[in-house]
């Protein structure tokens, strides 16, 4: 076994990698680029290295600097995690020939599988169920377009190299697959370096199903069972569970022969996972092969008993595995939920921010968080925007899906926009709960997952002014105990007047809505005319900084989470955002840049469609600006001319930055 290896990697992973090293008495060596100067996995490892600035084609991708802090620090092994250089043959090639050995297949095998039209041929020949389409060389538009058209719509352009939903797009129609083919290689090239592309039947309400499967250096190949991933959004994961639901001993034994004898067939070593689409008739085909640790790996580990990580070390270090198929078991039912940084109600565009308050769930017994990132930290342009992974275990998948709730429920995130509320939302769907999975899931169930904006309720107009109405009091009581006279009526925290009703008014804004309310002091609470009707409140603020508020007799405990004048309600999975303004200042809000068009999200400007002066048409995209190798098309809210375009291509923008103006 090893004594020391490095990490080239960040975040949960780097964390997560670190983690079972220490366990196993191997020490750990970090990298890390100057954004990630304080983070968690530079913390927790036993060495740490800078290799670079921000971006990270200039540290985290940076080959030449890796392998030099391995050589200096004395590591035996390099740990790619998952992203990054973790599929890169060219990397695995150089560590080989440095003398340190790459945790991950050969070289060879990465490259078998890295173009997904050479994997398709390697799998047809071993006989794996392979999707109708083309896999050609001939990338010529002509030939492509003529190889639609011959397969039928819908179909699927998807970029040959790398993976996670990047350079993917669906084609309905023949008339849209030149705008699809443009887009799907503008993001591969981005993401991958490589615009080339194969094309794919689309197969209607597939599931997507993986095996988690392990080879060794003496020729043993086992798989750990499947992962169901099919809730995605943008072709991405969002939500995985192992065991498979309704997954027969026969349909299994299928899969698992499968996808080991991919294994067998490119000489495979290590982690590795074969993903097949699962079509309503039970039938099967072979998608891809990730030649490395997936991000959902956990659920496999939380219904095997077995830690992958140890396995990848031992492995690499030349062990056979630790178990034959035989002796591997299924045990209970897991779910992994990742936890983004990204506004689901505007297709999942990534955020940024600070993390100002974080609260994880309780961890033990059947709930597992694993994270990079801690309160404090900034999420920012530069990297995947997955703040953690949330995974639970429970004897069966009711009792795993009742833990996930309730864990989802006791999450609280403040400071960036966050995925949290669609992931409690999801989770409650009958149809989750029935199993009713398909990778258009998402999509079927818009209505349900993103319902139109509600007005603001009372109890969260209650529980806000309770809230501010108490640290008043609270600040009152502070001051008066310092005062010379603390019995004056006149520093008195009861809200007492001389001959007259005491009372406070608040005005609060939500979104687009806006109000005032009056609060009348009482024994004990606070009378509080609301729009539904007046409610007696009362409460107090706890030692941990929860409320606990009783409306009318109606008692809650929520966290409220105060920054500057705006406060966040966290309570059962769902967060509510109020800011206390200023009346005098109404006049002055929302006079920002009328006409102008706004970025969505911090990121690059890669495309610009129009000229100043050009008239335009409703609909029309006039821009397209990218952030974490994600794009979003920018289009004409109405007909007009483009009267200005503030920024060129290549310019950074910041979210909320009006971009251009159309009058």
């Amino acid at each position: 076994m090893f004594d020391k290896i490095l990490i080239a990697n960040r975040g949960e992973i780097a964390c997560r990698v670190a983690r079972t090293a220490r366990r196993l008495g191997i020490a750990t060596v970090a990298v890390y680029s100057e954004a990630d100067t304080d983070a968690m996995h530079v913390a927790l490892c036993d060495e740490a290295y800078l290799i670079g600035p921000a971006p990270a084609k200039e540290s985290y991708l940076r080959a030449d600097k890796i392998l030099e802090v391995a050589k200096t620090s004395g590591a035996q092994a390099v740990h790619p995690g998952y992203g990054f250089l973790s599929e890169n043959a060219v990397f695995a090639e150089a560590c080989q020939a440095a003398g340190i050995v790459f945790i991950g297949p050969p070289a060879s095998a990465i490259v078998a599988m890295g173009s997904k039209s050479e994997a398709k041929r390697i799998m047809g020949e071993a006989n794996v169920p392979l999707v109708p389409g083309y896999h050609g060389d001939d990338q010529s538009p002509v030939t492509l377009r003529r190889e639609a058209d011959r397969m039928g719509y819908p179909l699927l352009i998807k970029a040959t190299a790398g993976g996670g939903g990047k350079g993917m797009r669906v084609v309905e129609r023949a008339e849209d697959f030149s705008t699809g083919l443009d887009a799907a290689r503008r993001e591969a090239i981005a993401s991958f370096g490589d615009d080339k592309v194969l094309l794919e039947r689309y197969l209607l309400s597939p599931r997507h199903v993986e095996l988690q499967v392990f080879a060794d250096s003496q020729g043993n190949a086992v798989h750990l069972f499947e992962r169901d991933c099919s809730v995605q959004r943008r072709h991405q994961k969002v939500l995985e569970e192992a065991p498979a639901p309704g997954m027969t001993p026969e349909l299994r034994a299928a899969m698992g022969e499968a996808a080991t004898n991919a294994a067998k067939a490119i000489g495979y070593v290590g982690a590795g996972t074969v993903e097949f689409l699962l079509d309503r008739d039970g039938r099967f085909y072979f998608m891809e092969m990730n030649t490395r640790l997936q991000v959902e790996h956990p659920v496999t580990e939380m219904i095997s008993g077995q830690d992958l990580v140890e396995w990848q070390l031992k492995v690499a270090a030349g062990e056979p595995l630790p178990l034959d198929q035989a002796a591997l078991r299924i045990n209970g039912h897991a779910f992994e939920a990742r936890v983004y940084a990204e506004n689901p109600a505007k297709d999942f565009l990534p955020a940024t921010g600070k993390l100002r308050y974080l609260q994880t769930p309780e961890q033990g017994p059947g709930v597992r968080v694993d994270t990079g990132v801690e309160q404090g930290d900034e999420v920012s342009v530069h990297y995947d925007p997955m703040i953690a992974k949330l995974i639970v275990w429970g004897e069966d998948r009711a009792s795993a899906l009742h833990r996930l709730r309730a864990a989802l429920a006791d999450y609280r995130i403040v400071g960036v926009t966050t995925n949290l509320e669609f992931l409690s939302t999801l989770c409650a769907l009958p149809a989750f709960a029935n199993a009713e999975l398909d990778t258009g899931f998402i999509d079927k169930h818009a209505a349900e997952l993103f319902p139109a904006a509600e007005a603001m309720s009372d109890d969260i107009l209650a529980i806000a002014a309770l809230y501010e109405l108490l640290g008043e009091q609270r600040q009152t009581q502070q001051r008066q105990s310092r005062s010379h006279d603390p019995y004056s009526p006149w520093g008195s925290a009861t809200g007492w007047r001389m001959n007259q009703d005491s009372f406070h008014q608040l005005h609060w804004a939500a979104g687009e809505a806006q109000g005032s309310l009056v609060a009348h002091y009482r024994d004990g609470g606070f009378l509080l005319e609301l729009p539904g009707g007046d409610c007696l409140v009362s409460g107090e603020i706890l030692d941990d900084g929860d409320l606990l508020a009783d409306l009318a007799g109606r008692r809650f405990q929520v966290a409220v989470i105060k920054h500057d004048q705006e406060l966040t309600i966290l309570h059962q999975g769902r967060s509510w955002q109020i800011e206390l303004t200023d009346p005098r200042l109404e006049a002055l809000e929302g006079e920002g840049a009328g006409g102008s068009l706004v970025a969505p999200m911090t990121g690059n400007v890669i495309a610009i469609n129009v000229a100043e002066g050009d008239a335009v048409k409703q609909g029309d995209a006039v821009m397209i600006v990218e952030a974490m190798k994600m794009e979003h098309t920018i289009t004409a809210p109405s007909d007009g001319v483009v009267k200005e375009i503030r920024f060129a291509v290549g310019d950074q923008v910041e979210d909320g930055e009006p971009l251009l103006v159309i009058e």
